[in-house]
């Protein structure tokens, strides 16, 4: 290639300059390529080029329900809702009850998302999610039998990627219960990394009903399969060979998937793991020399050794609709709960909701449950708009089940004893349990945070990396290097016009950034626009003086997802209050939630900063964004008891941040509400009796401070406290299924 056919500045800048950036570039596997490739990009990426159209989030739609999906909300739903006894199903029977199989499929739930065409409901994202977060509010074991075939499996994977045939004749089969789907994606010999995987199929003849057929002997052993044990539709993925070249191509044809009928001769299933004493059937298989046709292959024989960018594209959409309903229903409760429990729960004759050490953590779960709630109804929105977000399906992945942890947590603290026995009065503990499956599934979450976040965002959501990497990568070395000069150069401006951002913000306290709303929020859109400029400009600093070996940076790069998430988080919070027409009872919520997220982003960021491997670049950093230190500050105390408020007192600011759960009126749940609303009507009476220092209400008739009626309220407001407040207990034999030692003597007197 001769050296004319460049111009001076291709020549001695952008052809060195790439040469440079081939030797650094760390070699990208398929499963990295294709990982990075799923999905869109959206809001996440304005975040991350340092300078947010605000004008842009706040126009996003907010989709209504349709009639269809309200009635279905309204009905089918909620009496689903009120057949599940989590208790009877996690402990007792360990298992789902016929009648709640019966229930799900024919009324249409494992077709959620399956099109109208092919006798699905065809249901909106925000519906969906709405439905499982209902479910969900009454156990995880029954919510996951809808999940599971409305999630990363069989029926989105064609919809998405099916065969014409395909369609026709399994989503129909699907949509009406006719198959229950799971997919088999883990390895017995693999976790994470699913190109380790052990499960090989080989292309070869076989007969089908007697005749020569080609197709696949495939092998395998799986694990942690939801519906697996009950499955009549596997889908698999696989490693796909051909070593007799009858495709007339390579040997190794990568990672494919089918779908196999659980009946095929040498597929084993049946057995069961007990994940977290949860009852929702999930278990192992095998394949034993399985045989399929070729047409077994989700989207047929073109499809072969795709499996693996179908999966990560199906799994951009999924992961921002089902865990994030089932987390935000375990925060929802947490907050139900906890706030009626701590006010109508008396320590040294005073509610435990007045105490600052639990209004601390009240307020904690409020304000989170708050936020998480604002980012699930945001990416929905983005995904009833045709988006397939995949840094922000992550962010929720990843924030959304750790926040149900904390808030679960945070309850659980609240509550104590109440907590701690299990029984049918204990509405917190099997979500307790369930919670390590929400961390664990569909990307386990410290890869989430530390891998998958800003690994996959840094390079997505960037406006030339992408460019330069495929203008690096570019076999025709001349077109290689006028691709790279011309991103190249529109790199170097988009640089200096971050820095100038980020340091003009910095330096001015965002004061330098504009905001569309007036009001109480308007400082946090500057300091989300302030964040997000010196986010861009640390994330190319990182990228420039690291290059490839930033991937394995991975403290770094996880607070780089940190900060990116925690922007996504605030910029929900205060679309939400936007959305719902800026309700002044909420501004406590609002605040709290910002407040924290900021500060958790600006704290992320400065971590990064201090531990930048190169120092004077760090150095550099500091005084460009960071010349004050963290300015963003923690919610004060004050908030705090403000927040923890909203919780302990029936307001309308309480019944918005806890809609969508299900409250049966004889639930536990149902007596602690009207228990709470009780005691809060007979404030008044109760603060006569502390002000005695009279515990009992018929002391307090005695000496004549309150009246007769007042007595009797307040006598059964008192034994509906002491109903709440007491726990299960149970004899031996309840518990082991065995008579115990003292009971055979017991009987055996009897007897006598």
């Amino acid at each position: 290639m001769s050296n004319t056919e460049f111009t001076f500045r291709q020549k001695f800048i952008s052809r060195p300059l790439l040469n440079w950036v081939r030797g650094i570039l760390p070699r990208m596997s398929d499963t990295e390529r294709e990982a990075l490739e799923a999905g869109t990009i959206w809001w996440d990426a304005d975040l991350m080029r340092g300078d947010p159209d605000f004008t842009k989030l706040l126009g996003t739609p907010v989709r209504p329900y349709n009639a269809e999906e309200k009635a279905f909300l309204e009905g089918p739903t909620e009496e689903l809702c009120k057949m599940i006894d989590d208790w009877k199903i996690t402990f007792e029977d360990r298992d789902i009850p016929n009648e709640i199989w019966d229930y799900v499929k024919a009324n249409g739930f494992l077709g959620l998302i399956i099109p109208k065409a092919y006798g699905g409901k065809g249901f909106s994202a925000s519906a969906n999610s709405e439905i499982v977060m209902k479910l969900a509010s009454r156990g995880s074991s029954a919510a996951i039998t809808v999940v599971v075939p409305n999630s990363l499996g069989p029926g989105e994977l064609l919809m998405l990627f099916g065969t014409d045939e395909q369609k026709d004749y399994w989503l129909p089969r699907l949509a009406d219960g006719r198959d229950v789907p799971a997919f088999g994606l883990t390895s017995q010999d693999a976790g994470s990394d699913a190109t380790s995987m052990t499960d090989v199929g080989v292309v070869c003849y076989g007969k089908v009903n007697g005749k020569k057929t080609l197709g696949m002997r495939i092998n395998w052993a799986k694990r942690y399969i939801s519906l697996g044990p009950v499955c009549t539709v596997l889908g698999l993925a696989f490693k796909l060979t051909d070593p007799d070249g009858i495709l007339g191509g390579e040997e190794d044809l990568g990672i494919t998937l089918a779908l196999i009928p659980t009946d095929t001769p040498g597929v084993d299933i049946g057995r069961r793991h007990y994940p977290g004493m949860q009852a929702f059937p999930n278990g192992p298989n095998w394949g034993r020399d399985v045989f399929v046709p070729m047409d077994a292959i989700i989207g047929g024989q073109e499809r072969i050794g795709q499996g693996w960018k179908m999966l990560v594209t199906a799994l951009a959409a999924g992961r921002g609709i089902m865990l994030p309903a089932m987390s935000v229903a375990g925060m929802k409760v947490a907050a139900y709960s906890t706030g009626a429990y701590s006010r109508i729960r008396e320590q040294f004759n005073i509610p435990v909701s007045r105490f600052e050490g639990i209004q601390e953590v009240a307020a904690r779960i409020a304000g989170d449950t708050y936020k998480m709630d604002a980012a699930r109804r945001l990416t929905l929105q983005a995904l009833d708009m045709g988006q397939k977000p995949a840094v922000v399906s992550a962010i929720m992945k990843y924030h959304a089940t750790e926040g149900m942890r904390k808030a679960t947590n945070d309850a659980m603290d609240i509550h104590s004893g109440k907590a701690v026995i299990d029984g049918p009065k204990n509405y917190l503990s099997s979500a307790y349990r369930a919670i390590p499956i929400a961390i664990a599934v569909e990307g386990a979450n410290i890869m989430t945070r530390s891998l998958m976040i800003y690994g996959q965002g840094s390079i997505r959501c960037h406006p030339y990396i992408q460019s330069e990497m495929e203008a690096a990568q570019n076999a025709d070395q001349k077109q290689g290097v006028l691709d790279f000069d011309d991103a190249l150069f529109k790199h170097m401006g988009y640089t200096f016009k971050t820095l100038w951002l980020a340091a003009a913000r910095a330096w001015t306290f965002g004061l330098a950034s504009s905001s569309p709303v007036k009001g109480p929020t308007a400082r946090y859109y500057k300091q989300i626009k302030r964040l997000s400029a010196a986010l861009a400009l640390v994330s190319e600093s990182a990228m420039v003086t690291m290059g490839g070996a930033l991937k394995r940076k991975e403290m770094i790069s996880a607070r780089l997802g940190d900060v990116i998430s925690e922007l996504y988080l605030a910029s929900a919070t205060l679309k939400r209050f936007e959305d719902t027409g800026q309700p002044a009872e909420d501004i406590h919520l609002v605040h709290y939630a910002a407040q924290s997220s900021l500060h958790a982003a600006e704290t992320a960021l400065t971590d990064v900063i201090r531990n930048f491997p190169m120092h004077p670049v760090g150095w550099l950093l500091k005084a460009l964004i960071s010349p004050f230190g963290v300015r963003c500050t923690k919610p004060t105390d004050r908030l705090a008891r403000k927040t923890s408020d909203t919780l302990s007192e029936p307001t309308a600011a309480r019944d918005r941040l806890t809609e969508g759960i299900f409250v049966a009126d004889d639930s536990e749940l149902g007596l602690l509400d009207r228990t709470f609303r009780l005691m809060v009507e007979l404030e008044p009476v109760k603060q006569k009796m502390r002000k005695a220092r009279v515990r009992t209400a018929d002391e307090a008739e005695e000496l004549g401070i309150i009246s007769g009626n007042e007595t009797a309220r307040m006598k059964e407001a008192l034994s509906m406290v002491r109903e709440v407040c007491r726990v299960d207990d149970f004899a031996l034999e309840e518990l082991t299924g065995k008579t115990s030692g003292g009971a055979k003597r017991r009987k055996a007197k009897q007897a006598a």
